[in-house]
């Protein structure tokens, strides 16, 4: 059985730093531009002035004029009162743990961009630190900075039962999007990763599973860095048994030392590309993501081929990959990491995202040419469990995950998995 999560513990209030709400443009000066001083723009020009903060008004307090921070609600207050959670974890570089008590795990996703309509999120924040990672936003719902995110891992109480509820409560065995032919689709890991570190202590995801095992006819899925998922094989064989399962490892690059840099403490791709192995022997349906793709840093020539031959040979039966997609709370980590480690590509990282979550239309549909390219080669199915599908009264949603609907599913994913 899964670790039991304390139904209460001594409360205290956490400290928290203001979060600066996403401006137009995330760098509005360009780094060779010196930024204008106070009270420098021009007097046709539109924006504060010097004059202006000498005649205070009631609009405009004078700059020694004290605020009372507004007070904290919803998950934000959660989030400020969560209790932290006892680690036997002793290295300095741990992340804080603190137990988050929710109403909800099933989360609805009502965004068309993606194909599911439900999500599970064992935790907030994700210690894997992956430098794009898009569900950095997830933190600022609570107040607190999205390079925060993989420091302070909120663990989710109470999550098996509240599952076992929602399921009761929520579910359907015939979705709308399906022609009310196909039960809904319930996505684990959306906006953190189930097999994180933390699941080793605090068993959340396990938990989860153990729930979703007592069930039939439902249509899950998950998604992973992790090499851990192995450990659960037993969960998964049932849960495959009853119910339309598969499982999507992420590997992005088969560098080791690219993917340390860029995914800092997510196991090895080749544990990864292991795990894959040994849930394709286990008889688990699993296929391979190579998201985000990274431009002129993963998208060499050859690269994303070498990836797929890898995943081929341990067995994936599908593939897909899409081009890095940056929300503002992610673009604020992750512009500044390039000008550091690759700073030949800072002006081009520029140019494409500060404006524009998207990299442009002609790259993205470029690679998603390659990527039809690369399935064909090595005999791909596209979607997961294209072909070979168990009968069950409710099967599983076709789920589209196509290279070309991949980024604009990333951004859809922005009102999923905030619970």
């Amino acid at each position: 059985m899964s670790p039991v999560l304390p139904q209460s513990a001594p409360r205290f209030a956490m400290r928290r730093h203001p979060v600066r709400r996403p401006a137009t443009q995330l760098l509005p000066f360009s780094p060779a531009e010196p930024k204008p001083e106070a009270g420098a723009l021009a007097q046709g020009e539109t924006g504060w002035r010097e004059e202006s903060l000498k005649r205070p008004t009631a609009d405009c307090p004078p700059p020694n004029f004290q605020t009372s921070p507004a007070p904290l609600v919803g998950m934000a207050r959660l989030a400020a009162n969560a209790p932290e959670a006892e680690t036997k974890r002793k290295s300095a570089e741990k992340p804080e743990y603190f137990f988050l008590p929710v109403k909800s795990i099933l989360n609805r996703c009502e965004s068309e961009r993606v194909p599911f309509e439900w999500t599970v999120n064992p935790y907030r924040g994700c210690e894997f630190a992956c430098k794009y990672c898009y569900a950095r936003h997830t933190h600022e719902y609570m107040e607190i900075d999205g390079g925060e995110f993989e420091r302070k891992i909120f663990v989710k109480q109470d999550a098996a039962a509240l599952l076992a509820r929602d399921v009761t409560q929520k579910y359907s065995y015939a979705s709308r999007a399906s022609g009310f032919t196909k039960a809904e689709h319930i996505a684990i890991g959306t906006a953190t990763d189930p097999y994180q570190p933390a699941e080793r202590e605090y068993g959340v995801t396990r938990a989860c599973l153990e729930q979703l095992a007592k069930r039939e006819g439902l249509s899950v899925s998950i998604i992973t860095k992790s090499n851990q998922i192995v450990r659960d094989l037993d969960l998964l064989r049932v849960i495959a048994g009853k119910s339309a399962l598969s499982v999507n490892i992420t590997v992005t690059t088969l560098k080791p030392r690219l993917a340390r840099v860029l995914e800092p403490r997510a196991p090895h791709p080749d544990l990864r590309l292991a795990a894959v192995e040994e849930l394709h022997d286990a008889g688990i349906h699993v296929g391979v993501s190579a998201s985000p793709l990274l431009p002129g840093i993963t998208d060499g020539e050859g690269e994303l081929e070498g990836v797929a031959e890898a995943a081929k040979q341990a067995g994936a039966e599908w593939f897909f990959s899409g081009v890095l997609f940056l929300m503002p709370a992610s673009a604020r980590q992750f512009l500044p990491f390039i000008e550091q480690k690759f700073p030949k590509l800072a002006k081009q990282y520029r140019e494409w995202y500060v404006k524009n979550g998207y990299a442009p239309e002609a790259y993205r549909k470029k690679m998603a040419e390659r990527v039809l390219r690369i399935r064909q080669q090595f005999g791909f199915a596209s979607r997961p469990w294209e072909g070979d599908r168990p009968t069950f009264a409710q099967t599983q949603l076709s789920l589209g995950w196509d290279a070309g609907e991949i980024s604009g599913g990333l951004k859809g994913m922005r009102s999923c998995g905030a619970e």
